[in-house]
């Protein structure tokens, strides 16, 4: 680190000597694993230039269609750029997604009916889709329970692997009609799956019962290897464009991709059946949407890269991190185990003061909407919620983990890392 960033980061932000110390120390152990990162991020941007190519993609579909929508070339156009990355049959990708879970929940909502039964072989699922399914919470709010849509879970062994035998004695319950994994670690204490995991209970899940339909939620996890869960027999997906995909330029909206007449029904749900995603007006968002798309596999990894940094400086400052900086990544998140609240709290706060927008803020715990536990979040982006951009944020329960992810350029993740870490040493 040049002497003058020292000395700025000293004047401006009252960094430690032991700080500063600590970042000479990580940055020399993290930069070798950099090289196989920037070697996936390059076979990535060559896969989404082609798709970009193969569909004749033109300032023409740079669209602003209003009303309802119909024949918006470039939303339809998206759509089939998405299918071709992903190596699918159909995707439908919209604005009108209010995030991640939206997505998710139209892909279930829309391909189970009264009587079947969701298997989620990953354990219990991220907070936000427990009043989906109907586990928590108020069931009387058209959650899939009420709908008489049934649920089972398999939990994962000790180290955090799927159980495959457990798994082979719930496929024995013949209403089980989709099985969800979830490819990032949630609020958990886990790696994320890798890809080459998924495919292997995937292909396991088909050998019993070629008749179910396997569910990914890829959210955090796009364009971290050079093969996507569709690669590997994934029916359906679904994801967020403010998390990888977006390239922190989209600035709403989700994706769905996966076998045709699975996404056709999801859309069914996301609007109404017989229009599905015939409709829906896009307001001039085309050109942010390709253009976000074309710059993810850059600005994922650089993500990636902020994330390694933050598990290797966290682990030299005394925390236990999950995953480890050298540990092969499938997802963004960094996770730091700080025992308590306290810490877990600096943290977060020593984030958002390193954020470009709303660093005068003090985020503090409260009571968010889908989640049973009080949550502090840091999220000093450009666009609101949006977690490829530099945040963190954790769950106010023990053991006080803290999940850190996003960062559009490393040097900004760095940066607000090491002034969260300072906060943090008090």
């Amino acid at each position: 680190m040049l002497q003058q960033t020292k000395d700025l980061l000293k004047t401006n932000y009252k960094l430690k000597d032991e700080t500063l110390d600590l970042y000479e120390r990580a940055i020399k152990d993290v930069e070798g694993q950099f090289k196989m990162y920037d070697e996936i991020r390059e076979f990535n941007q060559l896969k989404v230039l082609k798709a970009f190519q193969q569909e004749r993609i033109s300032d023409a579909h740079f669209t602003n269609s209003s009303g309802y929508g119909y024949d918006d070339i470039g939303r339809d156009s998206l759509d089939k750029v998405y299918a071709r990355i992903f190596n699918a049959e159909a995707a439908i990708v919209r604005p009108h997604f209010v995030n991640g879970t939206h997505a998710i929940g139209a892909a279930l909502f829309g391909n189970l009916r009264p009587g079947d039964k969701l298997l989620c072989v990953s354990g219990k699922p991220y907070d936000t889709l427990h009043s989906i399914i109907g586990i928590s919470g108020d069931e009387k709010i058209g959650s899939l329970k009420e709908y008489g849509i049934n649920y089972g879970q398999v939990d994962l062994t000790e180290k955090g692997k799927f159980d495959f035998e457990k798994i082979k004695e719930a496929l024995e319950d013949g209403s089980i009609k989709i099985v969800h994994i979830q490819r990032s670690t949630g609020y958990g204490w886990r790696n994320s799956f890798l890809v080459s995991e998924i495919g292997e209970v995937i292909s396991y899940i088909k050998n019993l019962r070629k008749d179910v339909n396997v569910f990914v939620d890829n959210c955090y996890g796009e364009f971290i290897d050079v093969i996507e869960p569709t690669d590997v027999g994934a029916d359906i997906i679904a994801g967020s464009l403010i998390k990888n995909i977006g390239g922190g330029i989209a600035p709403a909206g989700g994706y769905i991709v996966g076998k045709e007449e699975l996404v056709k029904q999801a859309a069914y749900r996301l609007t109404i059946p017989g229009i599905g995603g015939e409709c829906g007006a896009t307001f001039g968002l085309m050109r942010t949407l390709f253009q976000g798309l074309f710059l993810a596999p850059h600005v994922s990894m650089e993500a990636v890269k902020g994330a390694i940094f933050c598990s290797r400086i966290m682990e030299l400052a005394g925390f236990e991190v999950l995953p480890k900086f050298d540990d092969k990544r499938s997802d963004i998140i960094q996770a730091i185990k700080f025992g308590k609240e306290d810490l877990v709290v600096d943290f977060c706060k020593g984030i958002q003061y390193g954020s470009p927008i709303d660093s005068y803020v003090q985020c503090e715990p409260w009571e968010m909407p889908g989640y049973k536990d009080k949550i502090i979040m840091a999220a000093g982006a450009f666009v609101q919620g949006s977690s490829i951009e530099l945040s963190a944020d954790a769950p106010i329960r023990e053991p006080y983990i803290a999940y850190l992810q996003g960062g559009l350029t490393f040097d900004h993740a760095k940066i607000g890392i090491l002034i969260a870490l300072n906060k943090v040493l008090g």
